[in-house]
């Protein structure tokens, strides 16, 4: 068996289609209409109760038990971006995890949750960059020694 793709629910696929290929500089793979496909690896699926056989109205919005996970490699680049769409609604400011990842979390138009992470890679380059061991990285960023090698190398 073979995963091919996450799909959320949306009211309105044109809505969501800009905003994620806007703001999230996604390339639609295939567009079926009501069904849109995008390079990142998910689809977005307007009437999903049509296709469910399941009344519109029992699907959920806003939910709070899933989210798309995102990385950038300039956090500071995106949020600028972000600060530019006050509609934007944020489940919570900006913030620094105890790995040292800098995160954001909005919703989008359906009120599915978004995170966009600062990229780990970066993160442990940085960390490298300011005169870190691997081992002292590995630690500060809780990720292996392995990821941080690799990213050291170009690797991810």
């Amino acid at each position: 068996m073979k995963f091919v793709t996450s799909l959320i629910a949306v009211k309105d696929v044109d809505i969501s289609k800009a905003f994620y290929c806007g703001l999230f500089e996604q390339k639609v793979v295939l567009d079926l209409g009501w069904n849109v496909t995008f390079s990142g690896g998910f689809s977005i699926q307007q009437n999903f109760g049509w296709l469910l056989g399941l009344p519109e109205e029992s699907v959920v919005t806003q939910a709070h038990n899933m989210e798309l996970y995102f990385e950038v490699d300039d956090f500071d680049a995106f949020l600028v971006e972000l600060s530019a769409r006050p509609e934007i609604r944020q489940v919570h400011p900006p913030k620094k995890h105890d790995w040292q990842q800098r995160v954001a979390r909005l919703y989008d138009p359906d009120g599915h949750i978004i995170e966009v992470g600062e990229s780990m890679a970066v993160i442990a380059r940085r960390y490298l960059t300011e005169g870190h061991s691997v081992e002292e990285t590995a630690k500060t960023i809780q990720h292996p020694v392995a990821f941080v090698e690799a990213a050291a190398n170009g690797k991810i």
